[in-house]
């Protein structure tokens, strides 16, 4: 098994997530609506207006998510020309920066279930760029 693997098992679930996230927007909203209530029909009860807005965010933060993938994906496995370390270096700061940002947001407003998502993503992508680095001196 490659050493990237679990790293690019985390870009494309990233961007398969994303793709969920468009393409089942009901799927959308129940998960949320799970994730942050515990019951998968809340957000639906709230309203035409509000399910319609909770739609259309979830529909932009996941072609956001496709293309924050795609990218990662060009970067570590596409044509461009970046030295893997340099490449893993861009996907630390990329993703480390959407950790930070997203988790320090979600406590302020007391979404501790979107940390804990959060968590468990972020955990993903450091151990997938850790197993890509091997052993210190690789590359």
């Amino acid at each position: 098994m490659k050493r990237d693997t679990l790293l690019l098992a985390a870009v494309v679930g990233t961007g398969l997530f994303g793709s969920a996230l468009v393409l089942l927007p009901a799927w959308s909203r129940q998960g949320f609506s799970l994730l942050m209530y515990g019951d998968a029909g809340r957000i639906d009860r709230f309203g035409p207006e509000v399910v319609a807005y909770a739609t259309l965010v979830h529909g932009v933060l996941g072609a956001v998510m496709l293309g924050w993938a795609l990218s990662l994906l060009a970067l570590l496995r596409g044509r461009w020309r970046v030295e893997p370390a340099r490449a893993r270096a861009i996907v630390a700061l990329s993703v480390g920066s959407w950790f930070v940002v997203d988790t320090a947001f979600s406590a302020a407003v007391g979404a501790w279930p979107n940390v804990a998502l959060n968590v468990v993503f972020g955990a993903l992508f450091a151990l997938g760029l850790a197993l890509a680095r091997g052993e210190r001196g690789a590359d």
